[in-house]
């Protein structure tokens, strides 16, 4: 562990902020795995209810530093493309 007072500081933020971001990303996989799950059950209505969320929930991950910009575009992507597949 760091002797400087600063340092100490920084380790226990750098926590901190670890869980945040392990938190958000769960929770950003678990509304990509439920708007997988409504695409593979051909449930159109539900996937079109869970598609802006989840597309809102990947832009949220990106804003905050979580998801590179590129990686976020080419998810939002990929599920445009899954729900177009069943529309």
């Amino acid at each position: 562990m760091a002797n400087i007072k600063s340092a100490k500081k920084r380790v226990l933020v750098s926590e901190k902020k670890a869980q945040q971001n392990k938190a958000i990303k769960s929770a950003l996989k678990t509304q990509i795995k439920k708007f997988l799950a409504a695409v593979g059950a051909g449930d159109k209505e539900t996937a079109n209810k869970l598609y802006p969320e989840t597309v809102s929930a990947i832009d949220s991950a990106a804003s905050k530093g979580i998801l590179h910009k590129n990686n976020a575009a080419n998810k939002k992507a990929k599920l445009a493309k899954k729900l177009a597949a069943i529309a």
